[in-house]
């Protein structure tokens, strides 16, 4: 019986480690491009803060809370610096939302996505 968790065990851990080996990671590769979105909600993010949409904060998938991320507007090449404070986006080949601020610095408030590449600071 100890024998058959062990293997269970191992199975599993090799299934995770192909599943993050196959998953882009933004620290590994120090930059990530493709679209970004603007929110401007008031709920509560993941990391618990109330959203604001007037500061510069950003939604990822998987970099930690309170990272701040280098994002730069490949269309009119601006730039700006996020902390990242909630999870998302969760619409296919998306890898940020941003607040509406940082959305109106980078100016793609009125097209509502662009397409950006983000580098990871902290």
């Amino acid at each position: 019986m100890k024998n058959y968790r062990i293997k269970t065990l191992s199975g599993v851990f090799i299934a995770a480690s192909i599943l993050l080996a196959a998953v882009p990671s933004v620290q590994a590769k120090g930059e990530q491009c493709g679209d970004a979105s603007w929110y401007a909600l008031t709920s509560i993010t993941a990391n618990g803060e109330r959203m604001d949409p007037s500061k510069m904060t950003a939604a990822h998938r998987d970099l930690p809370f309170d990272t701040k991320v280098q994002v730069t507007n490949k269309s009119n090449g601006r730039s700006i610096v996020v902390r990242i404070n909630d999870r998302g986006p969760f619409i296919k080949g998306r890898i940020v939302d941003l607040s509406k601020a940082a959305a109106g610095e980078l100016g793609f408030v009125r097209s509502g996505v662009t397409d950006v590449c983000l580098r990871v600071l902290s």
